[in-house]
């Protein structure tokens, strides 16, 4: 069974255009996301799915620098692209990662992998996003081959095109069978996803302020830093949460 990260990047993000690039202690973000991704043990192998678009020639650059796979497809049908994907690389098992969470933990994401296969009778899904406990860019998808062609083939309302998991999560989650991944303590409230200049003043800080552009913290090393900074946490405490929800 081979499963497959798959970071959904484009440098035309609405709210900070060009963000997955900006620099982040030395290196564009999205290297730096790879790297804390090579961390982890659950999978076998990670890819860009990114777009045709000319804009996107430079992520292509990154992930033939950082050694992962590419895929191209459309930038607004993002589910057919995940679909593209998916094919291309012969994944069974789908991991979603957005290119905007240079803190994505990997043991994370390995739990939130190894829940959906220790459950394959019982789950088509499984994330820790559905019922949040940690922090906003900590997210982690998982779900099977199978799942993936159901919500392409049902799925026909602009958001669930746009938004890969939109119809299993909003549209007829009743539909599939999912798991969730929960932490004991409810951190949901932090917010360390990157969509605005503040959002990303937070993650320089805490690169800076843990060495991370050396090393791969874990989440509770950096939750603990976060908490003994509140300061930290005051910088993008203003940013609106994104609301997937017409």
């Amino acid at each position: 069974m081979k499963r497959v990260i798959f970071i959904q990047a484009r440098m035309g993000s609405t709210r900070l255009p060009g963000k997955v690039l900006m620099d982040v202690a030395g290196k564009p973000m999205l290297s730096q996301q790879i790297r804390r991704l090579k961390e982890c043990t659950a999978i076998d192998e990670i890819v860009i799915a990114t777009t045709v678009n000319i804009a996107d020639d430079s992520i292509v650059r990154i992930a033939h620098k950082e050694g992962v796979g590419c895929f191209r497809g459309s930038e607004q049908d993002v589910l057919g692209r995940f679909v593209g994907a998916a094919q291309q690389y012969k994944a069974d098992v789908i991991v979603r990662i957005t290119a905007d969470c240079p803190l994505i933990d990997p043991k994370i994401t390995d739990r939130v992998i190894k829940e959906l296969i220790n459950h394959s009778n019982e789950y088509d899904y499984a994330s820790n996003v559905i019922n949040r406990t940690y922090p906003q860019g900590l997210d982690v998808e998982a779900f099977y081959a199978d799942t993936l062609l159901r919500m392409n083939r049902l799925a026909q309302s602009q958001p669930s095109r746009e938004h890969v998991t939109f119809f299993l999560r909003y549209e007829r989650p009743e539909l599939f069978l999912c798991g969730s991944v929960i932490d004991d303590e409810d951190n949901s409230s932090l917010r360390w996803t990157v969509d605005t200049e503040a959002d990303l003043s937070l993650i320089r800080a805490l690169y800076n302020g843990l060495n991370l552009g050396e090393k791969v913290a874990l989440y509770p090393e950096i939750l603990a830093y976060v908490k003994s900074h509140p300061e930290l946490s005051r910088i993008n405490a203003d940013v609106k949460k994104w609301n997937p929800i017409p």
